[in-house]
């Protein structure tokens, strides 16, 4: 009893909506004879009749994307009926609700989303050359839930006509109003090392929020996946 009462601050949670916090990394679904889509491999736990499959690109359109792109998270499905406890190498999880609306996100930062929301893969405007081939993130639309992670707390800032500049990796979702597009700053010194560090950015522009974590890369991110993967292979060599 003395051991049940030291992890009670651990208890599950009980009722409320469909997706919902256990706490700021774990989140927990309740299935109900519905289909949701996960990142592959974020399953910790689940209790009921549930099933797993893989997600494919859904549809041949988004497959020849995913192939020429590598953007575009790796899912499941998942349905049944019963709970799934989700997470990402123990990032914060931020869960989101869209009414009718659309977000772009950066793919390695997508936990989970409802059966209600379609996905596809968006070109960043401005990428050419070199910079064309990882510069994509996916675009999230519907209504639903969607649940996305950050490698520590994030910060929400407001975008109202003033350009707004941010690291790639560090940029996880922006809202439909927020266009996006790429800023480089090319020249010998740059690219010899004598730099700042910070030659490549996204920048931010129109009405609406954009959402970033305190960091310039995770553990869940892929080398070769988003802005970010493009600029890491283009100064890697690769």
């Amino acid at each position: 009893m003395a051991v049940e009462q030291a992890l009670a601050q651990f208890k599950e949670t009980e009722g409320g909506e469909a997706f919902r916090l256990q706490n700021s990394k774990l989140l927990k679904v309740e299935l109900a004879g519905v289909e949701i889509q996960a990142k592959l491999g974020s399953m910790v736990a689940y209790q009921g009749d549930v099933s797993f499959e893989h997600a494919g690109s859904g549809g041949l359109s988004r497959m020849i994307k995913k192939a020429v792109t590598n953007e575009g998270a790796d899912l499941m499905k998942v349905s049944g009926t019963g709970e799934i406890f989700l997470a990402d190498m123990a990032q914060d999880v931020q869960l989101l609700r869209l009414e009718d609306e659309a977000i772009t996100a950066n793919g390695p930062h997508v936990l989970a989303f409802d059966a209600g929301i379609e996905w596809d893969i968006k070109r960043v405007e401005g990428a050419s050359g070199a910079l064309s081939g990882g510069l994509y993130n996916m675009e999230l639309s519907g209504t639903g839930n969607v649940a996305l992670v950050s490698d520590g707390p994030p910060v929400l800032i407001e975008i109202d006509g003033e350009s707004t500049f941010a690291d790639p990796q560090a940029a996880i979702t922006w809202s439909q109003g927020v266009s996006s597009s790429v800023k480089t700053d090319v020249n010998v010194k740059t690219l010899v090392g004598k730099g700042s560090g910070e030659t490549f950015q996204l920048a931010f522009s129109g009405s609406g929020w954009l959402l970033l974590q305190p960091s310039e890369g995770s553990a869940g991110t892929p080398a070769g996946g988003g802005a970010g993967g493009a600029i890491g292979s283009l100064l890697g060599g690769r």
